[in-house]
């Protein structure tokens, strides 16, 4: 088993902390009225969450991609919506700037990031463009010293809160060699054409902030291009392998919580005269909902520390995030029959799971696509 260092194993039990007795209560309230508290960003700000994987010289912690996992399942084990807000905020708001920006893009930008005083989005996925993030149409032509932008962004996580500074887009911005030429750039809200359209009615992630985007002839600078003219389809994909590690952890962190109350209910749980927790089936079912977090925590510990030590990891990230993702759907169903009809109340966490985990199979990369780059790996797919 991979074992954690002192300092990791101490972060794990502060945030589990910070998860039981600030995020827990509020979870089923923020969920039912579809509203993340600012509160309990805040607070993860205050502790340097937002900045666990950066360096100090631009306000993060100096950790590394294995403590922001830690901090995710920690948070995901309570409330997958916090938790997806911290990911989201670190993997796909702050990290392009960190990765492919301009020193004063850096210097302008990561410090509120990284302090949990702004949020940040990255527009990527269109109505005709997910696993296919290649169909891109939004459409960005430079006019003098402006980027010209044109079209619309789904889904788009961090959007729209009130601490929303900017959401770096992926747009086409010319031709190269016969293919379209994908850049990314900084549109900061509030830009006139920018529109933040009203949130998503969602099955699950109900206290996450999640909006479709339109622009219409939105301007803004040519020095907000982050990274290399014609880079951005090369650039977001390796976001996305470092996203699909937090998404395990996240995954790892929803199926531990589905067991933990499972067991603890099993047991206070009486059903003809003892409790369920005696019941071969329910045990067998409680066994096989552990090994799943088992497997699943190595899954993603393993693919952090291949990419914190600068080695190769996006086959294992796609297997981490494959065989996370399916530990949390197949323990939030196990977990809500348990439950029997208390599961089916949304008062119950494991009700919660039950609705947020599958978005656990499709975000960042669907178990198809999961598939496929391992499928690469093997020399299968041309």
């Amino acid at each position: 088993m991979d074992q954690l260092t002192e300092e990791e194993r101490e972060l794990a039990a502060m945030v589990r902390e910070f998860a039981e007795t600030v995020v827990a209560p509020q979870s089923y309230e923020a969920d039912r009225t579809h509203t993340l508290s600012m509160d309990v960003v805040a607070a993860m700000g205050d502790l340097g969450l937002f900045g666990l994987p950066f360096p100090e010289e631009y306000g993060g912690q100096g950790g590394d991609y294995m403590a922001l996992g830690i901090a995710i399942e920690a948070l995901g084990r309570v409330d997958q919506s916090i938790a997806i807000t911290l990911e989201a905020g670190v993997s796909l708001g702050a990290m392009p700037i960190f990765r492919f920006g301009t020193e004063e893009q850096k210097q302008e930008l990561l410090p509120d990031l990284l302090a949990g005083r702004a949020l940040a989005g990255f527009g990527l996925t269109e109505p005709e463009a997910g696993s296919d993030a290649g169909a891109t149409r939004t459409t960005a032509r430079l006019e003098g010293e402006e980027w010209v932008i044109d079209g619309s962004k789904q889904f788009i996580t961090n959007s729209g809160t009130p601490i929303t500074r900017f959401v770096t887009v992926t747009a086409v911005t010319g031709q190269a060699d016969g293919r379209k030429e994908i850049s990314t750039i900084i549109v900061p809200n509030g830009t006139p054409g920018f529109t933040v359209e009203a949130p998503y009615d969602k099955v699950g992630w109900n206290a996450s902030d999640t909006h479709p985007l339109t622009f219409d002839g939105v301007r803004v600078p040519a020095t907000n291009l982050v990274g290399e003219r014609g880079s951005g389809f090369r650039n977001f994909l390796s976001i996305l392998d470092e996203g699909r590690i937090a998404i395990a952890a996240l995954s790892t962190g929803a199926a531990e919580g589905c067991l933990e109350a499972a067991v603890d209910y099993a047991k206070s749980r009486t059903i003809f005269g003892s409790a369920l927790s005696t019941r071969q089936n329910a045990q067998f079912t409680l066994a096989r909902m552990r090994a799943r977090v088992h497997t699943a925590r190595l899954a993603w510990h393993h693919a952090a520390r291949l990419r914190d030590a600068g080695r190769p990891f996006a086959e294992q990230a796609a297997i981490a995030k494959l065989v996370a993702g399916e530990a949390a759907m197949d323990n939030a169903r196990d977990a809500t029959q348990i439950f029997g009809g208390n599961g089916f109340m949304n008062e119950f966490p494991v009700a919660r799971h039950y609705r947020d985990s599958k978005i656990l199979e499709i975000g960042e990369g669907t178990t198809e696509v999961q598939l496929l780059v391992i499928a690469r790996a093997l020399g299968l797919a041309g």
